[in-house]
C-alpha cells in the first residue's frame, strides 16, 4: 500500500532566497548534464555513464553568469537523477 502525504511550506523571505538559488542551481546543472547526455548520444551515439557526468561536473566551472553557490550533494543527485539520453525522444 502506497501512501501519499501532502504539506504546505511558509518560509520567511530569506528561506525564500535560499530556496530559489538552490533549485535555481539545481535546474542548471540539470539542464547541462542533459544537454551533454543529449548531445554525447544524438551526435556521437555514445552512452554517458554516471561516473563520465561525475567527471564532467567537477571539471565545470562556474563562470560570471553562472556563479551559484552548488554543494557537491546537489549536483551528484542532479546528475545521477538526469535520464540517460537514450531514451528520451
Amino acid at each position: 500500500m502506497r501512501t501519499a502525504y501532502k504539506c504546505r511550506v511558509y518560509p520567511t523571505p530569506e528561506q525564500a532566497a535560499v530556496f530559489n538559488r538552490t533549485f535555481g542551481c539545481v535546474r542548471l546543472i540539470w539542464n547541462r548534464t542533459l544537454a551533454t547526455r543529449h548531445v554525447a548520444y544524438h551526435q556521437r551515439g555514445e552512452r554517458t555513464s554516471y561516473r563520465q557526468t561525475d567527471a564532467a561536473l567537477t571539471g565545470w566551472k562556474p563562470d560570471d553568469r553562472t556563479r551559484l553557490p552548488v554543494r557537491g550533494v546537489l549536483r551528484a543527485v542532479a546528475a545521477n537523477a538526469a535520464p540517460p539520453a537514450h531514451r528520451l525522444r
